[in-house]
C-alpha cells in the first residue's frame, strides 16, 4: 500500500532523491526502527521535515515535566478528537512500547483523573479554541491530588495542538496506515473509496469523489456568474452563499459511507462526540469577540 491515497507512490520515490531528504530517512529509521508514512510524504519537503521532525522528537521524546507515556496517551486523546485512526493507532503501539498501563487503553475512563480532566480543554482547542478562558487553565492548576504544574501543563496543550494540527495532515495527505497497523485501522478521512484497496484512477470510488468536486466546482461557477449579474450583493453575502451550497453538496453522501464511522477504538477516547466546530460569526447571534493574532 502506497503512503499517499492522493500522491502516486513515484513521485514519493523518486529515484536518486536529493541527498538532504535521503539523509532525514536514513535519521528516521535508525532513530525510530521504521519510517512511517507521514514521514514518507512529508520528506517530498525535507527542510520542513526536518523541522517537524525536530520539533515531536523534542516533544515525545526529550527531557520534559510529563512522563513518556503520558505524553503519547494525550496525543491519542487529541487525535481521536478529530477520529484520525491512524495518529491513534501509532501512538498505542508507542504508549505500551514506553511501558503504559494496558488498561488504559480501554478508553478514557480507564486513564488517571489527571489526565481525565484535560478533556474539557482538549475538547475546546479541538473545536472551538476561542471559548477557552483562564478560568479552564485555573482548574487544571488549582491546588489538590489531581493537579497539574503549570511545566506539565504547557507540555500537554502543546501536544495536544501539535496533534490536532498533525490530524489535519494526515487527512488532507490522504495518509494509508502502515501494514502492520491492525489490518488497516489507519486514517479514515471522509472518503468514498473503501481502504482495503488502494485508490486508483479507474475505481468506482475514486469517480464518485471526481463527480462531487466537479459538482461542487459547477455550483461555485453559478455562484460567481451570479455575482456579476446581480447588483448589490457583497462578497460576505456570495461566501455564505457558497457556504450554503457546499454545505448541501457534503450531505449528499455516498452509499458507503457508514464504513467510515468511527470505530470503537476511538470514541472510548472522547467524551461528548456531538461537541463540534461551529461559526461564531454569524449574524444576529450574540458571539465571543475574535481574538486576532497577527
Amino acid at each position: 500500500r502506497r503512503p499517499s491515497a492522493f500522491i502516486p507512490l513515484g513521485e514519493i520515490l523518486q529515484e536518486g532523491a536529493e541527498s538532504s531528504r535521503r539523509q532525514l530517512l536514513i535519521e528516521a529509521f535508525v532513530s525510530a526502527g521504521r519510517v512511517d508514512n507521514i514521514t514518507m510524504v512529508m520528506g517530498l519537503h525535507p527542510q520542513y521535515l526536518s523541522s517537524f521532525w525536530k520539533t515531536q522528537y523534542l516533544l515525545l521524546h526529550m527531557d520534559g515535566p510529563l512522563p513518556y507515556h503520558k505524553r503519547h496517551y494525550i496525543a491519542i486523546m487529541a487525535a481521536a478528537r478529530h477520529q484520525c485512526s491512524y495518529l491513534v493507532g501509532l501512538h498505542m503501539g508507542e504508549f505500551l512500547q514506553v511501558g503504559g498501563n494496558p488498561a488504559w487503553l480501554q478508553g478514557l475512563h480507564c486513564a488517571p483523573p489527571k489526565l481525565r480532566n484535560l478533556n474539557e480543554i482538549n475538547k475546546l482547542l479541538a473545536h472551538r479554541p476561542w471559548l477557552i478562558t483562564k478560568e479552564h487553565i485555573e482548574a487544571l492548576l488549582k491546588t489538590g491530588e489531581n493537579s497539574w504544574s503549570l511545566a506539565e501543563l504547557v507540555q500537554a496543550l502543546v501536544l495536544l495542538t501539535h496533534y490536532h494540527s498533525l490530524a489535519s495532515f494526515v487527512f488532507g495527505c490522504g495518509i494509508n496506515p502502515e501494514e502492520e497497523q491492525d489490518g488497516g485501522h489507519g486514517c479514515h478521512p471522509p472518503s468514498p473509496h473503501s481502504d482495503s484497496s488502494p485508490a486508483s484512477d479507474d475505481s468506482s470510488g475514486g469517480k464518485d469523489a471526481m463527480q462531487e468536486v466537479e459538482v461542487l466546482m459547477e455550483r461555485l461557477k453559478l455562484l460567481q456568474e451570479s455575482q456579476l449579474e446581480e447588483e448589490g450583493v457583497t462578497q460576505e453575502e456570495m461566501a455564505t452563499r457558497f457556504e450554503l451550497e457546499k454545505a448541501e453538496s457534503l450531505l449528499v453522501a455516498p452509499s458507503d459511507m457508514a464504513d467510515h464511522s468511527p470505530q470503537s477504538n476511538l470514541l472510548c477516547f472522547v467524551e461528548d462526540p456531538e461537541f463540534g466546530y461551529k461559526d461564531f460569526t454569524r449574524r444576529g447571534e450574540q458571539a465571543p469577540p475574535t481574538f486576532r493574532a497577527q
